[in-house]
């Protein structure tokens, strides 16, 4: 399970099979599914990062698979995000009522969720991608830390 492509399988699967509506509705329906949700996300969600960000300690030749990796998950979940965003009905009609506590639509707030999960989440991902690949560049450098001379230089 700790294997990046497993990791990032196990992590997809979770993230949108919970957001199915009826799925995600038991969960507003049901405490234990509440929970059971909220801790199928945290434990996949570690296993994730903790298998993404340790490619390269691994191997420093799989950096560039973690890079593949949180990219992929930026894709994945911020296409959900943008699915919520532009939905023209809300999916979750249970948020119908909590959302009119913020004078709010269940539409509304579910659009209001799915560009918080699209453009900060994408942005989440993006960043430690960006931050692994110069990890990753940093470790095609010569062992001495230093960049191999130029052609120049030789």
């Amino acid at each position: 399970m700790a294997r990046p492509a497993s990791a990032w399988l196990i992590s997809a699967v979770v993230f949108w099979v919970w957001h199915a509506p009826a799925l995600y509705q038991a969960s507003l329906e049901r405490e234990w599914v509440h929970a059971l949700q909220h801790v199928s996300f945290l434990a996949s969600a570690l296993l994730f990062w903790w298998a993404a960000l340790h490619t390269l300690v691994r191997s420093p030749e799989q950096g560039g698979l973690g890079v593949l990796y949180l990219f992929t998950t930026a894709l994945h979940s911020g296409l959900l995000g943008a699915l919520l965003t532009f939905s023209s009905r809300p999916w979750y009609p249970l948020y119908e009522d909590r959302a009119a506590r913020w004078g709010l639509t269940g539409l509304e707030d579910q659009q209001l969720a799915g560009l918080v999960m699209w453009i900060p989440g994408g942005v989440i991902y993006l960043a430690a991608a960006l931050w692994l690949l110069s990890r990753w560049l940093e470790g095609a450098r010569s062992p001495e830390g230093e960049a191999p001379p130029k052609e120049a230089e030789r």
